[in-house]
């Protein structure tokens, strides 16, 4: 079938406005959140109901043509991108949300709707979702479960994989099948968990079957200013070591607090310090204040210059919006960001800053760093022009020794993110050839032809994934 004739065979399914082709057209799926790869797809589609996702899969199955599941596009490593003239298919229009069951406090959504959107729907109930990556006024659910975000509450309250209890997968030849259940444990090997963050390679979810908890009784919030990273580094191990388990605990060095502040999502952080904790504790109301004395002490024993405990809703809210809006707010900074993602262990948290800011001075280029200090999943962000070759290749050689800095911390590659294009170099320092090898035999049992988003996550000969030629992966 040419690429005419696969054209019109989608058209049929989904209708001739479900099927971009046009190179303009085509422009908003070459990239998605990650500013340092283009790789435009060959053809998008859009179906608007789960039959035309079935019909789509199982049309493509036939013709052995690749594809690659895409939600809203937000996600930070490439993982979303065509290659080998894969065909995208975008979930975003699959938004609904099939079913709130408060008694058993489940819900089950399409994959494209999106996060926050089903904690709206479950908050009449009091109710939420848990797990809250920044960008999830945008994200999809879908888009979640490839990636197993995270978030800033999943220092509590886990990561996708722990809300997740079922999937019904379409799987790359166009059969049907569910994984988990909403009923309780399943017996034999736990599919659903190698599914939860394949990263589009095993198939597309036509619908997820997600926990829902309860509203905490009361939430109190606290910023807690330093004026150095070390102190802030300090004050987190504290309260970890202690045993109280915050919601959240965020961090926020000098140059991420000034670019918040410089923009219109200022959140009345003090301008000068050089580190801020966001740390947020909830749960029952008897004893939550006693639990904020606590961590206010051992803020100011670390070398806290104030701790401030939001008075209410609207201070509480306002303290969020700095954080959640602080890739945003570098947009001043310069025209892209690269958002990186490793973790490291807590305790070396001050190292590896360190080290981070002396790779941004030897490449001359410009760190900010907004994390979840309370897991030790950092987000070294570059800011830097694309459209300036030289200041492009100095951050590629900076990202790649920063993740070298956090795998020699003892850390891994990638927290919440994913691996998609933009760490494939990196796995071998992680996993020996017998481990990437495993991996890939898991991923035959899904996709034994390779058609499902080809060319991700495992870097390995056999698999016939690796290009090794950047340029070859879409690298600006």
């Amino acid at each position: 079938m040419t690429r005419a004739e696969l054209t019109d065979a989608l058209r049929a399914i989904v209708g001739p406005r479900g099927v971009l082709s046009r190179a303009s057209e085509l422009l908003p799926f070459s990239a998605d959140g990650l500013p340092t790869y283009r790789l435009p797809p060959s053809l998008a589609v859009l179906p608007s109901t789960r039959q035309q996702v079935i019909d789509v899969v199982r049309l493509l199955a036939r013709e052995q043509v690749a594809f690659v599941p895409r939600g809203a596009g937000t996600g930070l490593s490439a993982g979303a991108l065509a290659q080998h003239d894969a065909v995208i298919i975008g979930l975003n229009r699959l938004t609904r949300i099939i079913s709130v069951d408060p008694v058993n406090r489940l819900a089950v959504v399409e994959p494209g709707a999106v996060n926050v959107s089903l904690t709206r729907a479950a908050a009449p109930h009091g109710l939420h979702y848990a797990p809250d990556p920044s960008s999830q006024s945008a994200c999809t659910i879908g888009g979640n479960v490839a990636e197993n975000s995270g978030g800033p509450h999943c220092l509590k309250y886990g990561v996708t994989l722990n809300h997740v209890v079922a999937v019904t997968v379409l799987l790359p030849n166009g059969d049907i099948t569910t994984l988990g259940s909403a009923e309780g444990e399943t017996p034999g090997y736990d599919l659903l968990g190698a599914f939860v963050g394949s990263e589009g390679c095993f198939g597309i979810a036509l619908d997820v079957t997600v926990r829902l908890v309860p509203d905490p009784q009361a939430v109190r919030t606290m910023l807690a200013d330093f004026m150095s990273i070390e102190a802030g580094a300090r004050a987190t191990s504290a309260v970890i070591a202690s045993g109280i388990l915050p919601a959240a605990i965020e961090m926020m060095d000098g140059p991420t607090i000034r670019a918040v502040e410089d923009s219109i999502y200022a959140a009345g952080y003090p301008a000068d310090a050089e580190a801020v904790l966001l740390i947020e504790l909830d749960g029952l109301e008897a004893g939550i204040d006693d639990e904020v004395h606590r961590v206010k002490a051992m803020c100011t024993d670390a070398g806290a210059r104030t701790v401030r405990i939001a008075r209410d809703e609207a201070e509480r809210a306002r303290l969020w919006q700095g954080r959640k809006k602080a890739f945003g707010a570098m947009g001043r900074v310069a025209p892209a960001l690269v958002v990186q993602d490793a973790v490291i262990p807590r305790t070396r948290l001050p190292d590896v800053l360190r080290t981070v800011h002396e790779i941004a001075a030897r490449w001359n280029i410009r760190v900010c760093n907004v994390f979840h200090a309370g897991d030790g999943n950092l987000h070294p962000n570059i800011a830097f022009d694309p459209n300036d070759a030289d200041a492009t290749d100095r951050v590629h050689h900076a990202m790649r020794e920063i993740m070298r800095a956090c795998v020699d911390a003892g850390g891994t590659i990638t927290g919440e993110h994913g691996v998609g294009l933009d760490k494939l170099e990196y796995m071998p320092l992680i996993f020996s050839p017998a481990s990437l090898d495993a991996q890939c035999r898991l991923r035959t049992v899904f996709d034994p032809e390779r058609r499902a988003n080809p060319g991700k996550v495992v870097p390995v000969h056999a698999c016939r994934e690796w290009l090794a030629a950047p340029a070859a992966r879409g690298r600006v």
